[in-house]
């Protein structure tokens, strides 16, 4: 979609040929191209309004009913924060007291939108000039145009004198390829630009790669990994006044908010992320540390918690003797421990009719899928397989899940 495209969905024309597309679309799009056309659509705006149907059908699990009102692009959906995120940040923001924002770099608005329903202020600074659309007709669609604006231009020019908080999200895409960057000083704004942020407004916030380098993290700030249902899904920096603690991973649910448990201090669990865990033998039960636990180096303070020990200094597993609750974890309980050995692997599963393997690693070179097929599984039992090291040796753990 260009510009001209979108312009003529906000006509009265275009603004039908949407309601028509969203009763045809998800099934498939040649037949729906071709109702569209046959109750008179224009191609060209038939075309626009099909693939605004497919991307709101899309972006629904990100942002709910929402959606339904709002304009994508494909990139734009694809980097855009999901719903709980947002809304988790903006309440963050708003409780340190930031009352006027700046969005350098808003894309279509999630965050932005997220930071207007907590009734903060909102500045949006958008490069691209059919995202920066969108986002402001995504503000007039929720009712939000009086607490969120965009203006189109380049985010390093704001004078962000004008607000007490500022929330970056650098493209780490290159524009027109849609490939990523790996080098920081690359991104959109440059990386020396964002960090350069925290030393000119008291509360910034920038939301980042979840395979962020420690070495990147600003001294003073506060690195955060958020994983939501399971999934981790982005790294945040909150630096000056924002900054409480040096590493935190929190854990959310797409629906309802935090989780909460044993040990859960409402979801998210904190500390240095330089301490080390003790490393011991495999026990009665392991954990699988959740990817938010071990991307922020929080893997001893859980270990702390379940008092448990590492097997490999090197291997994010834990193993303890009793199965303790815990959010923040997987718990397993192990039935065989021994040194890797497809014929002696093999022979066992088959002894025991196992015909349903689910198969974890960290620190094998295996190939989950090439195992299973050597497996040459049969029966009617189910196990868990851990593929991983004990002590620098190849190891398979066998094992059943717990109840969660």
């Amino acid at each position: 979609m260009d510009l001209e495209q979108f312009v003529a969905l906000h006509t009265p024309e275009g603004s039908a040929a949407l309601d028509a597309a969203a009763r045809v679309a998800g099934g498939d799009p040649l037949t729906a191209a071709a109702a569209l056309r046959s109750a008179g659509v224009p191609a060209g705006l038939a075309a626009a309004a099909l693939t605004q149907a497919e991307l709101r059908r899309r972006a629904a699990g990100k942002f709910g009913p929402a959606a339904h009102g709002m304009f994508f692009t494909r990139a734009g959906l694809e980097q855009a924060t999901r719903g709980v995120v947002a809304r988790r940040r903006a309440e963050r923001l708003r409780a340190a007291g930031v009352a006027t924002l700046a969005d350098l770099g808003c894309g279509l608005g999630a965050d932005a939108l997220a930071a207007a329903r907590a009734g903060i202020r909102v500045y949006g600074v958008e490069a691209d000039p059919l995202t920066a659309a969108m986002a402001a007709a995504n503000a007039e669609a929720a009712g939000l145009a009086d607490l969120f604006t965009v203006e189109c231009g380049d985010a390093t020019a704001f004078d962000v004198s004008r607000v007490d908080g500022v929330f970056c999200d650098p493209a780490r895409r290159k524009a027109g390829t849609g490939r990523r960057i790996f080098d920081p000083n690359a991104y959109s704004p440059p990386w020396d630009f964002v960090t350069d942020l925290a030393e000119r407004v008291p509360h910034t916030a920038v939301k980042v790669a979840p395979g962020l380098d420690h070495a990147l993290i600003p001294a003073g700030a506060e690195a955060e990994w958020v994983s939501v249902d399971g999934d981790l899904v982005e790294a945040a920096l909150w630096c000056g006044a924002l900054a409480e603690v040096p590493r935190r991973a929190t854990l959310l649910r797409e629906k309802g908010g935090p989780v909460t448990g044993v040990a859960a201090r409402a979801g998210q669990l904190t500390g240095g992320g330089d301490a080390e865990a003790p490393v011991g033998r495999p026990r009665r039960f392991l954990y699988d540390p959740d990817a938010a636990v071990v991307r922020a180096h929080l893997v001893a303070e859980l270990a702390g918690d379940l008092d448990a020990t590492l097997a490999d200094p090197s291997i994010a597993y834990l193993y303890g003797d009793e199965a303790r609750p815990t959010p923040f974890a997987r718990c397993l309980e192990i039935t065989d421990v021994l040194p890797f050995s497809l014929k002696r692997l093999r022979a066992l599963l088959r002894e025991r009719r196992v015909g349903r393997v689910e198969i974890l690693k960290r620190g094998s070179a295996l190939e989950p899928e090439k195992l299973r097929r050597d497996l040459k599984l049969a029966g009617e039992a189910a196990a868990s397989l851990v593929l991983t090291r004990v002590a620098g040796a190849p190891t398979v753990l066998i094992c059943r899940p717990l109840p969660a």
